[in-house]
């Protein structure tokens, strides 16, 4: 990966759709959606200055932080550019009407080609760190996920995952305790880092009602420009 295109600027922003009250961009792996205790500039902010310029507006653009992606993982960000957008995709997510689908490049094949996974996630704030329990355990939240094998690659095995909840590092989390560690994902328990930090890990589909328009909505991510995610057909 070319460091100079690592992560998103107003320049290189890979938008992947774009109307009045939404804006769609696909997240490069390093890149934070929202700012945080490295005080790196957001993924937001670069949205803001990619619109700025392109609208020549004058003045603060109103951007509303939908949802996150995991610093490490690439894919769709979806974000509003209205005040009255903003609700009611909140809305959207809050009540799982968002269809999200993942990608996922792992060492070791599941025992079953696919399968519901159904864990209690309990997050360790301190370590940024959810655990996934069989059993229900103090303050555990329930997580749902389906995946599906789509592909076997020299060495790797590629998921597809459909998310029933969105759970802190869920994804991550489940797959680990099935054996199955994204590649890359040292935190759980891949054996070694990529060498630009992210994880073989890509927010692909998101399908939802538009909350002005009322139209269905359906977006697609290219995956990160690497070998591994090229060699998926």
């Amino acid at each position: 990966m070319n460091s100079e295109n690592a992560h998103s600027n107003k320049d290189n922003l890979q938008v992947l759709y774009e109307d009045n009250h939404i804006i769609v961009v696909n997240k490069r792996p390093g890149d934070i959606v929202q700012g945080d205790k490295t005080g790196d500039k957001p993924l937001s902010e670069v949205v803001k200055s990619f619109l700025k310029e392109k609208y020549n507006k004058p003045g603060n653009v109103y951007l509303g932080v939908v949802h996150r992606l995991d610093r490490p993982t690439s894919g769709i960000v979806l974000f509003s550019k209205t005040s009255k957008a903003l609700p009611r995709l909140n809305k959207l997510f809050q009540q799982k009407d968002a269809k999200k689908t993942y990608w996922a490049i792992v060492k070791n094949r599941p025992s079953q080609e696919q399968d519901r996974l159904v864990h209690y996630m309990k997050r360790n704030s301190k370590q940024n760190k959810s655990y996934a329990h069989i059993k229900e355990v103090p303050d555990s939240k329930k997580a749902i996920l389906h995946y599906q094998v789509i592909q076997e690659l020299d060495n790797y095995f590629v998921l597809r995952i459909d998310l029933e909840t969105g759970r802190h590092h869920q994804i991550r989390s489940q797959l680990s305790a099935i054996g199955c560690p994204i590649k890359g994902d040292l935190k759980y328990g891949f054996d070694r880092s990529n060498k630009d930090a992210s994880i073989h890990l890509h927010a692909r589909e998101l399908q939802f009602i538009h909350p002005v328009k009322n139209e269905p909505v359906h977006v697609i991510a290219p995956a990160p420009d690497d070998s591994l995610w090229n060699a998926i057909k």
